[in-house]
This record gives C-alpha cells, structure tokens and sequence, in this order.
C-alpha cells in the first residue's frame, strides 16, 4: 500500500468530547477504514452521505482521493451543481462521468432488479475511472439503514467490491447527519433523495419525458417550501408525497392550485396528495409481502 504523504492525522479532525463516545468510536472507524484504502474514488452526489463520506476521505488521504459524479438523466441538474460548488470549496478533485441509463439493457423497462442492472453498469465505468486515475479502490456512501429496506443496487456494490466505509463503521443516517453538523458541512440538515427513477412503479416504462416531468415537477415543490417530498409517477398520475405536517400548507389555496397548474402543464392529467405523506421507497410497498401499514 501506497505511503499517504502528506495527509492529516485523524486526531486533528474533531475534539473527542465534541461527541458522545460510542460515535466518536464509530467516527474514528471510519477514519481508520479511509486510511487503510490508501487511495480511493468516491462516488459522489451532495446527498448527506456521500457528502460526509468524501469530506472524510479528503482529510485523511489528501490528494490521494478523487469525487466521481454521474451526469445522467436520471439525476437532478441542482445536484450536480452542489457537487461541483462543494469540491470547489474543499480543494477535491472532481470528475464527471457522463452515464446513459436507457444504454443499460432492462433499465427502461424498469424491473424489480432497475437498481441492480444501473448500479452495476454505473459502477462499472466508475471502476474503470478510478482505475484510470491511480485510484486503488471505489468507494460509495451507503449506511446502516440502507440495509433495512428493498436495495437490489447493495448487490451491485457487493459483486464489484466496492467499498462501503459508512456502513464498515457501523453509521446510522441520523449519526451521519449528527456528524456532519459538527463538522460544519452543509448538508447535515439536507433532505433524503434518491435516483429519479425511483418515482416510477415498477413495472412502468421509464422514459427520459417523464424523467423531466418528475425533475421539474420536485423543483417546483422545493420552489414552494417543501424540503422532503417526492413526486411518484403513474402513467400520467403524479402521486405527491409530502410530510403530513405540510398537510396544510399544500392544501392551501393559492399553492394547491399552483402545483395542480403547473404540473398539468408538465403533461400530467392528475394530481393528487398521498395520505400516508412522504417516506422513503414507497414504490416498494408494490412487491410481494411489503408492509402496507
């Protein structure tokens, strides 16, 4: 293994008792995994976790770690912004890789395994880059929840060997924000998203129109105030999920009328708000014995 010259020592990182012990254990973990890859490409999309995951990565392995992006329909114009405006900040080399899902055999069908077929084609070509760079590992950001729910894409991960160090360390998505707060990153209070794609039904065809009906659709209700949301796509039906606090405030008038406007005018011919309000992977509520509490 590579010597990581010029790199920080993890006690320069955080005091200890700005945390309580057991995370500042899980913290230090995850410093010592970073450490132990020696070089590594992260794949990176100014969510939470990737986000904490590369910071991390920069402190301990220096130049020795590039952010790797993924420009493709299937993710949000403005987060690929926030990756470019973060690595700018944090000095960390980032680089564009340009991905086409619908090249993905299976992909626009969208099957129960869609996340499996696009991680592992995605992954793939993120390998090759790292490779291609002097990076000796991948790594990506999943953590300790993502285990808790349908996640073909882990099987993906697992198949290519691509490293996990949120998960190694034993972080939780809240441990995750909690760390990212002390840390002063900017997205410590960000809202969960997920690939686009994820607002469709299995079963339904993806194409790149309704990619771009769903995208518009959730920069209108971030427009609006509404911070942790999703807009489900079914057919020509935009299912909206919102916090049930935000009942309210959606169905005001002004704004209900607004979002049914202009989401009409995206090409959608129904409208309507989901009662059980936003959570996350509701489209796998749809599978053979999901909890439909």
């Amino acid at each position: 293994m590579m010597q990581n010259k010029g790199t920080n020592s993890s006690t320069n990182f955080l005091p200890r008792t700005d945390l309580e012990p057991p995370l500042q254990q899980k913290y230090q973990k995850l410093l010592s995994c970073l450490r132990e890859l020696g070089s590594t490409a992260v794949a990176y999309s100014s969510g939470v976790d990737s986000t904490l995951l590369v910071k991390a990565a920069k402190d301990v392995l220096g130049e020795r770690v590039i952010a790797v992006n993924a420009a493709a329909p299937s993710f949000p114009a403005r987060e690929r912004a926030e990756t470019e405006a973060f690595c700018k900040g944090e000095g960390i080399r980032l680089i564009k890789v340009q991905f086409d899902p619908f090249s993905v055999p299976g992909f626009a069908e969208n099957p129960e395994d869609r996340c499996y077929l696009c991680k592992k084609a995605l992954f793939t070509k993120i390998r090759e880059l790292a490779a291609e760079n002097g990076m000796h590992t991948v790594s990506e950001g999943s953590n300790m929840d993502d285990l808790g729910d349908y996640r073909p894409g882990l099987k993906a991960i697992r198949e290519l060997d691509i490293r996990s160090p949120l998960r190694e360390a034993g972080l939780t998505k809240a441990e995750i924000r909690a760390l990212s707060k002390k840390l002063g990153l900017p997205t410590w209070n960000k809202p969960s998203y997920a690939c686009l794609a994820s607002r469709f039904v299995y079963g339904e065809k993806i194409t790149a129109e309704k990619l771009g009906m769903v995208e518009r659709a959730e920069q209108l209700m971030l427009d609006l105030g509404f911070s942790q949301m999703r807009v489900r796509i079914h057919g020509k039906m935009a299912r909206i999920e919102v916090l049930p606090e935000d009942f309210e405030k959606i169905m005001e008038e002004g704004t209900r009328r607004r979002i049914v406007r202009e989401l009409k005018a995206l090409g959608f011919s129904y409208v309507t708000l989901d009662l059980q309000g936003y959570r996350t992977g509701s489209m796998n509520e749809t599978l053979p014995n999901a909890n439909h509490s």
